[in-house]
């Protein structure tokens, strides 16, 4: 499993502000927003294309379009927080849900809310949830994507934790990692470090 992680001064600057415990949830939001772009442009970045021709107001001239069927699919519910960025970039994209919930004694994360597109086997699947912690979510989702059909698998976060990333790729050798940040580790409770708290809490105010 290939591990991009974005060396980029916007991404830089933008986590100068997702950080911030004294950052409010309205300018959590357009950062996140921020960061998801950028994440979404690099991992799009070697979709197939095809040529066509159009007229221009001169003449003629080629073009190229994407060719690739494309699948987003958030893991409820900080996952949300990526899809707008990503329909704004790629709005021909389908998408689907998948429901994760994390257990605060465990860390151990459950499935309870599964509704994906038919056909997953030949569409390009961008899995989005933007913490990879422990990876047990993160392998869950792709796992389940796989029994839908899915074939490419990329899995795409905003901040990344070593054991997170060690435990997918174990997991899911054949998916691709993309983050923007990848952090020192975890806690004894399983946050990572430094990070940035806990995503949806701050995208929701909760």
């Amino acid at each position: 499993m290939a591990l991009h992680v974005l060396s980029h001064p916007l991404v830089d600057d933008t986590f100068a502000g997702l950080r911030d415990r004294r950052t409010p949830c309205d300018e959590f939001r357009r950062l996140a927003y921020r960061v998801a772009l950028l994440l979404v442009a690099e991992a799009t970045r070697d979709l197939p294309t095809q040529t066509s021709v159009v007229e221009t107001p001169l003449e003629a001239t080629t073009v190229r379009r994407l060719a690739a069927r494309v699948v987003a699919v958030p893991v409820l519910r900080a996952g949300v927080g990526m899809l707008e960025a990503f329909l704004d970039l790629v709005p021909q994209a389908s998408v689907g849900y998948f429901g994760l919930e994390r257990n605060e004694t465990t860390a151990v994360a459950r499935r309870y809310y599964e509704k994906v597109p038919a056909n997953l086997h030949d569409a390009v699947v961008f899995l989005l949830d933007p913490m990879l912690a422990t990876g047990g979510s993160a392998v869950q989702a792709v796992d389940g994507l796989r029994e839908r059909g899915a074939r490419r698998v990329r899995f795409l976060s905003v901040i990344a934790a070593p054991e997170g990333v060690a435990l997918l790729q174990a997991a899911a050798p054949d998916a691709e990692i993309y983050t923007a940040a990848l952090d020192r580790g975890l806690n004894e409770r399983k946050y990572i470090l430094p990070g940035l708290g806990d995503f949806g809490d701050r995208l929701f105010g909760t």
